[in-house]
């Protein structure tokens, strides 16, 4: 009886070979996803990063565009009402679009973000990433916003210029551009400000370094500009001084040899731009300066 079932299970999955290919090296029809989920999500999905980034689905079906990014980055990429929005979220999502992908969207530890990137988690790092510095590290877009590093203290500390800040506490997002600029011993004028301080603490997000801001365990936190004008917009309490960092450049990055993918998303934010769309999204967060948007065809 045994025997004979196992003939009758053979069969089967003969057949079974015969209508599939019975897992076949076809790389074309079938998604490499290492989740049932990234499969199935609608576009804007919201996941935990777990998913295989850019896999095909089967025939008819989207493409996923997994995007990594900072959950506490506004106004580039935040959590509202429980939605993931921003800036680049919008502006990712009109790509997906046009290109009848499926946008995922990843929050990522900031400071993990090359492991994300390199194990095949995310797509590409799109959340106010900038480029200067680290050209060599990734697969970069041209750059597609203009940014400013400042520092935000409270009204009032009685701090007006950075000169100020000697003996002061100092917060800063760990492996972000204000640090690396803080750090940067070829800029002798920022270092020597850096050296000056109490203290320059690294934290994991601008969140939790304005909270200690506003408790008042903090004298000033070191950061991007946008971020800095859109948190002054809900907290009156917060002042930006007018001494700048460093300036820089926000780009997409893409791992090392992600030539393909990188051109068609630059291609088609090109398009966007052409077509107003792109300044039209901008309207919708009032700390993005048009002005700063630097699109072009012609990198």
């Amino acid at each position: 009886m045994k025997k004979g079932l196992a003939l009758c299970m053979a069969a089967v999955l003969a057949m079974g070979c015969l209508l599939t290919g019975c897992g076949s090296s076809d790389t074309g029809a079938k998604s490499t996803t290492g989740s049932v989920a990234a499969g199935t999500e609608a576009a804007g999905t919201e996941t935990a990063g777990t998913e295989a980034a850019g896999t095909q689905t089967t025939d008819g079906e989207k493409k996923t565009f997994t995007v990594g990014f900072d959950a506490s980055f506004p106004p580039y990429g935040y959590q509202e009402n429980g939605e993931y929005v921003g800036f680049d979220l919008d502006l990712a999502q009109e790509v997906c679009d046009r290109n009848g992908w499926e946008l995922v969207k990843t929050p990522i530890d900031w400071d993990a973000k090359n492991m994300e990137l390199n194990s095949g988690a995310i797509d590409c790092i799109w959340n106010g990433f900038t480029l200067n510095g680290r050209e060599d590290d990734y697969t970069w877009t041209p750059a597609y916003i203009n940014n400013t590093q400042v520092f935000a203290v409270n009204k009032n500390s009685g701090i007006t210029k950075a000169a100020d800040l000697a003996g002061k506490n100092v917060l800063v997002q760990a492996d972000s551009s204000a640090l690396a600029a803080l750090q940067d011993e070829e800029n002798t004028d920022i270092k020597a400000l850096a050296d000056s301080f109490g203290s320059l603490t690294q934290v994991p997000d601008y969140e939790s370094a304005l909270m200690e801001l506003e408790a008042g365990s903090a004298d000033a936190v070191a950061m991007d500009e946008g971020v800095a004008l859109t948190k002054q917009a809900q907290n009156d309490n917060i002042v930006i001084l007018d001494d700048v960092i460093s300036q820089e450049q926000y780009s997409i990055a893409f791992k090392k040899g992600n030539d393909e993918l990188r051109d068609q998303v630059w291609s088609t934010l090109v398009e966007m731009e052409k077509d107003g769309t792109v300044d039209k999204i901008a309207a919708k967060y009032p700390s993005i300066n048009t002005a700063n948007i630097c699109i072009s065809d012609n990198e």
